[in-house]
């Protein structure tokens, strides 16, 4: 791995996101910055000098989509691959499969454009790099992250983010999750990651790191969950009311979410 880039202003002033990445991915961000997709969405370019390949398109932006093809340039774009079907990082693909000429490849058939699809095994390539997919279901229930062996990076979509934790999203489950943070961990170790690329928030350069720390915040939390219902918390608003105190009210609906997500893994137990 020839090392990480280093972030530069995007031209929007947006951020100091664009442009970030490895060798073989660089970040075009999105221009659509929240309390829930921090920055804004990061789309990956992935690939060659010939041919590359679109990872997360991102929301039906216009200007962002031209900004990709624009960062494409003549080389051929052979697909693009959709880490999971949430409209932050999938709401553009159709257009931009459009404007490039290019079949949207994802598990969710819904967000396919063409006859191929994407599961846990297949190898896609741009050029001499290879991608491949990793099934890592929980934040949603099609999510998939993308190894690229060549600079020993993962894109991880919503899985794992640059900044704070993600939520377990309403068609996600947090059994599923835990066990594809494991995976992911182990796969960190075994392959020597180098580098987490991540669907919104900075490249992250200590996956293991992050990944341990993402398990046991996901452990803490329920341990949490578990000391306020022993005090009385009746529903997930009011556990949200005594975990997330110290929290923004403004993060409080998305916490919700992984608190039901929570209670419901807890009832499995």
């Amino acid at each position: 791995m020839s090392g990480l880039r280093i972030p530069v202003e995007g031209p929007d002033g947006s951020g100091r996101l664009d442009g970030a990445g490895t060798a073989s991915a660089v970040n075009v961000l999105a221009p659509n910055p929240s309390p829930m997709t921090l920055d804004g969405t990061n789309t990956w370019i992935v690939g060659g000098e010939r041919t590359v390949l679109v990872v997360d398109p991102g929301p039906d932006d216009e200007a962002h989509l031209r900004r990709v093809a624009e960062r494409v340039g003549g080389r051929r774009v052979t697909a693009l691959l959709l880490t999971h079907g949430h409209s932050d990082h999938s709401g553009g693909a159709g257009a931009l499969a459009r404007l490039l000429g290019a079949p949207v490849r994802a598990l969710d058939p819904r967000h396919r454009l063409g006859e191929e699809g994407l599961v846990d095994g297949d190898v896609v390539t741009a050029d001499d790099v290879e991608v491949r997919v990793v099934g890592t279901p929980g934040h949603s229930f099609d999510s998939l992250c993308f190894w690229l062996p060549g600079d020993r990076a993962m894109l991880t979509g919503d899985t794992v983010l640059g900044r704070g934790t993600t939520v377990i999203a309403p068609d996600g489950n947090l059994g599923d999750y835990l066990r594809s943070l494991d995976r992911l961990r182990r796969g960190a170790e075994m392959l020597e990651a180098a580098a987490l690329l991540p669907g919104h928030g900075p490249v992250l350069p200590d996956p293991s790191g992050v990944l341990d720390a993402y398990i046991a915040h996901r452990r803490e939390r329920l341990e949490q969950i578990r000391e306020a219902i022993r005090r009385g918390a009746r529903d997930a608003r009011e556990i949200v009311e005594m975990v997330y105190a110290e929290v923004d009210r403004s993060l409080w609906p998305a916490a919700e979410m992984s608190v039901a997500a929570q209670l419901d893994y807890l009832k499995t137990l």
